[in-house]
C-alpha cells in the first residue's frame, strides 16, 4: 500500500540521490507563465479600451445633449416669435373689422339719407310732371326732356353695370387662395382710369368710392364658394347707392332743363 506521508516522486521534486529532477520539470512552467503574461496583457489592453468606449460614449451624449438644448432653445425662440407675430396680425384683424363696421354704418346712414331725399324729390317731380302735362306744350317739353335724360340714364346704367361685373372679379381674385394678386390690381387700376376718365362716372364720383371699396371691403364667402355675388358686402352698398344716384340726377336733370335753374 501506497504511503500517504511518502508519496511518489514528481518532476518537481529532486531525486533522492541529490541530483535534479527529470528534465521536464519546468516544462509545464513556460507556457503557464505566458499565458497568464497573455492573460494580464490582455486584460489591460480590454481595460482600456473600455475606458477609450465610455469616453467616447460619454462624449456623444454630451454632444447630443448639447444639440438638443440648442434645439430646444431654438423652438422655444420661435415659438415666441410666432405667437408674438399672431397676436400683432390678430390685433390689426380686429382694427381692420372696427374701421369696416364703422364704415357700413356710416355708408348705410347715408344711404338712408340719400333714399329718403331721392324719394322727397321724385315726389316733387311727379307732381310738377302731373301739373306740366296738364298744359300740352309743357307736357311736350317735359316729355322732350325726359327721353334725353332717359338716354343718358341707360348710358350710366350701362356704365354701373360695368363696375359691377369688374367689382365682382375683383372681389372673387382678392379671397381667392390661388389666384395671383397682381391680378387684382390690375383689375383696381383699370377701374380707377376708367373712373377718372368717363364724363358719367367723374358725375357720380365714382372714384372715391372706388378707393373706400378697395381698402375696406375685405368679406369673403365660404372657401366652397363659387358665386361671386356672395363676395363682398361694401361693393354690394355702393352699388345700390350708385344706382339711386342715377335715377336722383335723371330727374334732376329734367326738372333742371324744365325750370332753367342752374342750381339745381
Amino acid at each position: 500500500m501506497n504511503n500517504l506521508n511518502d508519496p511518489p516522486q514528481w518532476n518537481i521534486h529532486p531525486n533522492e540521490d541529490g541530483r535534479e529532477g527529470s528534465k521536464w520539470n519546468y516544462a509545464l512552467l513556460v507556457p503557464m507563465l505566458g499565458l497568464a503574461a497573455f492573460r494580464w496583457i490582455w486584460t489591460k489592453e480590454s481595460e482600456k479600451e473600455m475606458a477609450r468606449a465610455k469616453l467616447e460614449c460619454r462624449k456623444k451624449l454630451e454632444n447630443a445633449q448639447k444639440d438638443l438644448e440648442t434645439k430646444y432653445r431654438d423652438s422655444i425662440t420661435e415659438s415666441r416669435r410666432t405667437v408674438a407675430y399672431l397676436e400683432i396680425e390678430i390685433e390689426k384683424e380686429k382694427n381692420r373689422a372696427l374701421s369696416y363696421r364703422r364704415a357700413l354704418v356710416s355708408q348705410g346712414q347715408k344711404l338712408v339719407e340719400e333714399r329718403k331725399l331721392f324719394d322727397l324729390e321724385r315726389e316733387q317731380l311727379i307732381q310738377e310732371k302731373n301739373a306740366a302735362q296738364k298744359s300740352g306744350i309743357a307736357g311736350a317739353l317735359y316729355k322732350s326732356y325726359t327721353v334725353k335724360e332717359e338716354e343718358w340714364q341707360k348710358k350710366a346704367n350701362s356704365l354701373l353695370k360695368e363696375f359691377e361685373e369688374a367689382l365682382k372679379d375683383r372681389q372673387n381674385i382678392y379671397c381667392s387662395l390661388v389666384a395671383p394678386r397682381k391680378e387684382r390690381l390690375e383689375l383696381e387700376r383699370n377701374m380707377l382710369i376708367k373712373a377718372i376718365t368717363d364724363p358719367i362716372a367723374v358725375e357720380l364720383g365714382i372714384e372715391a368710392d372706388l378707393v373706400d371699396i378697395f381698402k375696406h371691403d375685405t368679406y369673403c364667402a365660404a372657401l366652397t364658394n363659387t358665386n361671386k355675388r356672395r363676395n363682398g358686402r361694401l361693393m354690394w352698398l355702393y352699388l345700390k347707392y350708385w344706382e339711386l344716384a342715377i335715377d336722383n340726377k335723371k330727374f334732376k336733370k329734367v326738372e333742371r332743363a324744365i325750370t332753367g335753374n342752374s342750381d339745381i
